[in-house]
């Protein structure tokens, strides 16, 4: 049975990002979407908050008139799981680029590893990945990276309020962690594999959720696609 929607009124979809896709990928489906089920050229539809495409999990999309309400979830903490490998590093702090050093792990243990962890824990300072959409002199960082050019990125403050390992099994590390807006899980990786004395790289991200929704909510693009091809519209009188 098809499900009524008042996309027009405002709505907000949550939806489990693919590998690969960028947040504006899953936007511009909808919107296409949204725009042939509505019939309005200049369909409003946005994101509250990105994920990298090597990211996949929780999106929040907001149509219609629900897109004035986006910025009270961008502030919102957000909770994700990952695979951390210690002994390598890579200049985009994930695999997005290939390992450029390695370091020897023979020194390094749980132990070490569960009281590194400890370190960053809290209100941190953390310094974002070059290659990452950040603002250097009015262009993104990564533009400068891509092209060798070495910059000075500025430390910014989040907060981490968990910082759970789930499993350690060198060199990969999985965990679970919830943390304040404006947080790079990627920095995080890196940083832990330095705190170590050795190199870190993010391997697998998901974010499974954004302040009380959660990813176990959240429906595939597709899914989203096919709801609103069929949705039943609510009647609005002109």
């Amino acid at each position: 049975m098809s499900k009524t929607h008042d996309f027009i009124g405002g709505e907000v979809f949550l939806v489990d990002k693919p590998l690969t896709w960028t947040s504006f990928d899953v936007v511009n489906k909808l919107r296409w979407n949204l725009k042939q089920r509505t019939k309005i050229k200049r369909f409003k539809v946005g994101h509250a908050g990105t994920l990298d495409p090597l990211a996949t999990g929780l999106l929040i999309i907001c149509c219609g008139k629900a897109t004035k309400t986006i910025d009270s979830y961008m502030g919102m903490p957000k909770e994700y799981t990952g695979t951390i490998v210690l002994g390598g590093s890579r200049p985009s702090y994930d695999m997005e680029t290939e390992i450029d050093h390695e370091f020897d792990l023979s020194d390094i243990t749980e132990e070490k590893v569960r009281a590194a962890v400890k370190t960053f824990t809290g209100d941190i300072q953390q310094v974002p990945p070059m290659h990452s959409a950040k603002k250097i002199d009015g262009k993104k960082a990564y533009e400068y990276a891509r092209k060798g050019i070495d910059k000075e990125l500025k430390a910014n403050s989040i907060t981490i309020f968990e910082y759970e390992l789930t499993r350690v099994a060198l060199p990969e590390v999985d965990f679970r962690i919830t943390c304040s807006k404006g947080t790079y899980i990627r920095s995080l990786a890196h940083d832990l594999g330095a705190a170590l004395n050795n190199g870190g790289y993010l391997k697998a991200l998901r974010r499974t959720a954004i302040g009380d929704f959660r990813i176990e909510n959240a429906q595939s693009v597709d899914d989203w696609v096919t709801e609103i091809q069929e949705a039943e519209m609510v009647a609005r009188e002109e």
